[in-house]
């Protein structure tokens, strides 16, 4: 059963994970908000073309952490995997699990025990993302602690992604989560959202960054399939 529904939606049905990303969006305080305008805009394209035909190019300035991204070892480890070394089967059509933590700040080993988790990839569904583009997605936020990470490395997933503003506690300056998951090539995924229209289980999950060098860090459109 999806967490906060009691229809299960039909199988084959996608469902969009991910917040739209806008020119001014602050994703996390402190960085700044994108830039998107035109390189080339539909006015200036028509001395370039017959009458009638206009292009638009844009033109996007942003630091790699905007909107919904996906972090690889080399966010946080200068000789981990960056974004072109990763392999696409880690985070394209993984078989996904959703563990409802709305009850919880500090989501700890408690909620994953005795769970098939081995290769799937690990929706943590918290609704903070109801807060999200408001100064509350900022503070006091869901996150998981140090040893829900241990486990989840223990358990051999291939991902994990959480719909809260970090997966670590931001409060202060340590960051074991994503120490513990990206030192063990498990990908995270933060800033997500409408993790509430899931079922537990039966679905696959997709996150796919474009393919660049010496990055860690990119914004996807992460989506799930029922099956």
């Amino acid at each position: 059963m999806p967490a906060n529904n009691t229809a299960r939606p039909a199988p084959g049905q996608l469902i969009d994970l991910s917040h739209t990303i806008f020119d001014g969006l602050i994703t996390y305080k402190g960085l700044p908000a994108p830039i998107i305008c035109d390189f080339l805009s539909r006015e200036e394209s028509k001395t370039r073309y017959e009458e009638g035909t206009t292009f638009q190019i844009g033109k996007i300035e942003m630091v790699a952490n905007t909107g919904t991204y996906l972090d690889c070892p080399f966010h946080r480890y200068e000789n981990g995997k960056d974004l072109s070394e990763v392999d696409l089967e880690h985070f394209v059509d993984l078989e996904g699990i959703t563990i409802d933590a709305r009850r919880a700040m500090a989501v700890d080993k408690s909620f994953f025990t005795n769970r098939d988790l081995r290769n799937k990839a690990v929706l943590v569904y918290t609704d903070w993302s109801r807060n999200w583009n408001t100064s509350s997605y900022f503070e006091n936020h869901p996150f998981l602690t140090a040893d829900a990470a241990a486990y989840l490395r223990d358990s051999n997933v291939k991902l994990v992604g959480i719909d809260s503003h970090n997966i670590d506690d931001s409060r202060g300056k340590a960051r074991p989560v994503h120490s513990t998951l990206l030192g063990a090539e498990i990908l995270i995924v933060e800033h997500m959202c409408n993790l509430g229209r899931l079922p537990a289980e039966g679905y696959t999950f997709s996150a796919a960054p474009p393919k660049f060098k010496g990055v860690g860090t990119f914004p996807v459109r992460a989506y799930a399939r029922l099956t």
